[in-house]
């Protein structure tokens, strides 16, 4: 299990807050509980709903970084890909860290889904799923092969197993120096200057190598002793991109990315007990994000059934989704991790 003392406190505080501002959009977005809360801060809600979807970016950034600290820590300091073998064993390790909460994850929706569709009627309830839909998911292809997604946020997951499998291949084929670091950096401006203004691109991982390049281009620079002049030449590649088309979602992704390259240089003005209960927030991001629409789906039902328009209800009733939503994720988190076995015992 991992401890505060081993994690990586920027990393962390980037994933504790983008998961929270994730939830907490899709919360606005979805349910009867949004519906009846909006009108008393509608101006509010409507930022919650809309532009807070950017926060992703911030998974997307440190998703690069991590994939680089592994796979491609130091272009400067080769090693062997490792071949067909150690390709294959990365990408099964990733299917099934990706995989075995989202699978849970999709039960739990599906079920929800049934629940709501059985006390009330609401237009963000999903239908019935199709065999085909179930399948499609089950091996992330829900949006390429046009499947309606089961829950809220799915096509993240997709991405970011193309995006470790993209960058697995390139390593596997060409090393880890600086073949591989090439290639990467070129797929990198090439997604920041072309692929990521084309919509139609956004089921496929190099419309997000914008953010994910980005990010290991930060885990390159912070290993450095002199972090200044790579973090400057990721702040010039976002800002040349800028200024071909304007795209929040790419100030942001930049913005990650600099102060990642920098060390996550605001992480010492936090206090190591906050630090702590970042660290968890953090650990248990992943199985909020999966986890939490159909939470706030199931309660959303219950709350409009009993209580239908009341505003104080629908308050609670997003504040219980809330709690319930970190419990589950960080009892899902515990239950996958693997227990290390105590000295001296077998």
């Amino acid at each position: 299990m991992r401890t505060v003392s081993d994690s990586l406190p920027g990393i962390d505080l980037a994933k504790a807050l983008a998961s929270q501002v994730i939830l907490w959009h899709h919360f606005a977005l979805y349910g009867p509980m949004s519906a009846t809360v909006a009108p008393l801060a509608a101006d509010f809600w409507d930022w919650v709903a809309g532009p807070l979807r950017w926060a992703v970016q911030v998974f997307l950034v440190t998703g690069g970084y991590l994939a680089a600290r592994s796979l491609l820590p130091a272009p400067w300091a080769p090693r062997p890909g490792g071949g067909a073998g150690r390709w294959l064993q990365r990408l099964h390790q990733r299917t099934l860290r990706l995989g075995q909460p989202f699978w849970l994850a999709m039960l739990l929706a599906i079920a929800a889904a049934a629940l709501a569709r059985q006390l009330i009627s609401d237009s963000d309830t999903p239908a019935a799923p199709t065999l085909a839909q179930m399948l499609a998911h089950a091996v992330f292809l829900q949006d390429i092969v046009g499947q309606p997604a089961l829950s809220a946020g799915v096509w993240y997951v997709a991405i970011d197993w193309q995006l470790y499998a993209l960058l697995a291949t390139l390593v596997a084929l060409l090393g880890s120096g600086w073949l591989a670091t090439a290639a990467v950096s070129v797929l990198t401006v090439l997604s920041i200057f072309w692929l990521n203004r084309i919509d139609a691109g956004d089921v496929w991982a190099p419309y997000f190598m914008a953010a994910y390049g980005l990010g290991v281009m930060a885990w390159w620079v912070s290993s450095q002793t002199r972090r200044w002049p790579g973090t400057l030449l990721i702040a010039l590649l976002v800002v040349a991109g800028l200024f071909i088309e304007w795209r929040p979602r790419l100030a942001l992704a930049g913005l990650t990315a600099g102060w990642l390259a920098l060390g996550g240089a605001a992480w010492p003005l936090v206090g190591m007990r906050l630090r702590g209960a970042v660290a968890a927030l953090a650990r248990w991001s992943y199985a909020v994000f999966l986890l939490h629409y159909p939470v706030v789906l199931a309660v959303g039902a219950l709350v409009a059934w009993w209580w239908p328009g009341q505003l104080v209800p629908a308050i609670a009733g997003l504040l219980a989704s809330w709690a319930l939503s970190i419990a589950l994720g960080a009892g899902l988190t515990e239950w996958l991790t693997p227990r290390e076995t105590p000295k001296g015992k077998p």
